[in-house]
């Protein structure tokens, strides 16, 4: 970037900084953002194929999740990047819909291209773009259906079809059993479900069917002697968040000791103080402790001679959460511990897991904090099936709490390209154009949940307008049949907020990344092993 004056050449930028501008740079950006949609579309719907990533110290992911996918993606190029922050942000509002939402985005940036190509301005692109996308959100809610969270019939079917195209759809009836059962049993008294009280523990071993829902907590850990009784009925609970353990000085002190009687005392001491502290638990009636904090081998011995299964170094989100599924206080303060502060439990137990021990606190009377064990035959499978149990467990927490569902299998999407075209010849002017190709854009979903399942993409489109210009709303891709199908009566619903969250977020990132014409880059430092790229070699 160097300015002429006078014959003399005014060098702004440091050396080794490259530019591109303009068309140049807005091309650069959508390609990049194009080639990140392309990484992920074939992943879409029931039939979407996996993905093998491999990471540099040579660990494997497989998976079939975009954000997943595009996590474990070394992406340098910035626009990508933006690309995925899209999924990222519908992961962590929504839960589902990462692929979609950044399969839409490229699909923006693609058909503006042919806008940009006949000199339409990008800022007229961009604000028919945001017309379009508030356009789109009016016209969801309008056709979304309201449920109540109590109908556990539709919040299986919203759980299935989150489960369905990733690994775990062989037993989807009895995951999905488990999915809804522990999001209603953490529903609070706002009717919000909060999945932090929802403790997923995964363990290689067994089959997927072998899962199971405690209703509880199962923690991964173990009693803290072996001669503390293995199981406890009717539990009486205390949840301790101090160390029962000699408190050693804060100063640093000499003792003195001249005769072996000395010696004797002061260790007997030490016992007594422990010992007091243990004796402070027993009187409070309890016979199962759990401690945050250590417990040492003095204690245990005590503990286990009064018969109280205690576990030690208890990590904080399961001291609070056995504190909601037991209705225990959390004790800070061996001085403080009282009866009323017990938690309840109809059986706490030690039990073995896939070759581990793990602690087990069942038939609480009304949990707001439970369990799901997660089991299958390989570590990359239970891993795989973690991701799309979090996606199924978002999804119908989203759904408890908006309360509201629309149609799946590209349902919404082709419905809203009809709607938004109607709505792009009330506008006029170059507008129009832009919401035409937000129009188009939307259709990329169907098409590729066709392409995926090896049907004719073109045949399923004209159908499936037809189907939605004759009122049919709900009409979407049946990917077994490959003929349009009433999707709300095959049970392929979604949470309305997964759409309106994908459609937002994606129509926000074309538009910034339209917005672009011009990209300075820095040259590449030198890393610590002085591997920087020689001046004007930037990749």
């Amino acid at each position: 970037m160097a300015q002429q004056l006078g014959g003399q050449p005014i060098i702004i930028l440091k050396q080794g900084t490259t530019e591109s501008r303009g068309q140049e740079a807005q091309n650069n950006n959508i390609a990049a953002a194009k080639a990140v949609a392309a990484a992920v579309r074939s992943t879409l719907g029931p039939k979407g194929m996996d993905k093998m990533l491999i990471d540099g110290i040579g660990d494997i992911t497989i998976t079939n999740d975009g954000v997943t996918i595009l996590k474990e993606m070394d992406i340098e190029h910035p626009a990508a990047k933006m690309m995925v922050e899209i999924a990222k942000t519908q992961d962590a509002e929504v839960g589902d819909g990462t692929t979609s939402s950044v399969i839409i985005g490229g699909e923006l940036l693609k058909n503006a291209e042919g806008l940009l190509a006949q000199s339409v301005h990008p800022t007229v692109i961009a604000e028919g773009y945001q017309m379009a996308s508030a356009k789109s959100l009016e016209i969801l809610d309008k056709i979304a259906i309201t449920v109540k969270p109590t109908d556990t019939g539709i919040l299986k079917k919203i759980a299935e079809t989150a489960l369905t195209g990733k690994n775990a759809e062989v037993e989807k009836e009895h995951l999905c059993d488990i999915i809804v059962k522990a999001v209603i049993s953490v529903i609070d008294a706002e009717g919000k479900a909060d999945l932090a009280h929802i403790n997923v523990e995964k363990k290689v071993g067994g089959s997927v069917d072998d899962s199971i829902l405690v209703k509880g907590m199962a923690i991964d850990k173990e009693r803290a002697h072996p001669e503390m009784p293995k199981s406890v009925k009717n539990a009486k609970i205390l949840l301790l968040n101090a160390p029962l353990e000699f408190k050693k000085t804060e100063v640093n002190a000499t003792i003195k000791i001249s005769t072996v009687g000395q010696a004797q005392a002061f260790l007997e001491s030490e016992q007594h103080m422990v010992e007091a502290m243990v004796d402070k638990v027993i009187k409070s009636g309890a016979n199962v402790l759990f401690c945050q904090k250590g417990i040492d081998d003095v204690a245990q011995h005590y503990l286990a001679k009064a018969n109280i299964l205690a576990i030690r170094r208890v990590k904080k989100s399961d001291c609070e959460n056995l504190s909601r599924a037991t209705g225990g206080n959390i004790v800070n303060s061996v001085d403080a511990i009282t009866a009323k502060d017990l938690g309840t439990a109809g059986l706490v137990e030690e039990r073995k897991v896939s070759g581990g021990e793990m602690i087990f606190v069942s038939e609480c009377r009304n949990p707001k904090a439970v369990s799901i064990i997660v089991k299958g035959g390989t570590e990359h499978s239970v891993d795989e099936l973690e991701r799309a149990i979090h996606d199924a467990l978002m999804v119908v927490s989203v759904v408890v709490e908006g309360k509201k569902v629309v149609a799946g299998g590209g349902a919404p999407e082709i419905e809203l390209a009809l709607r938004l075209r109607e709505y792009a010849q009330t506008i006029g002017g170059r507008a129009q154009l832009a919401i035409e190709t937000f129009a188009s854009s939307m259709e990329v979903i169907p098409r590729a949940l066709a392409e995926n399942a090896g049907l004719d993409a073109i045949d399923m489109l004209v159908d499936l307008r037809a189907a939605h210009e004759a009122g049919k709303k709900t009409y979407g891709v049946n990917c077994d049949t490959g003929k349009p199908a009433d999707m709300i009566k095959l049970g392929v619903v979604e949470p309305l907020r997964v759409k309106t969250q994908a459609i937002s977020s994606a129509a926000e990132v074309a538009v910034m990344i339209l917005r672009i014409d011009d990209i300075i880059a820095a040259q590449k430092s030198a890393g610590p092993a002085g591997g920087g790229m020689p001046p004007g070699m930037m990749g």
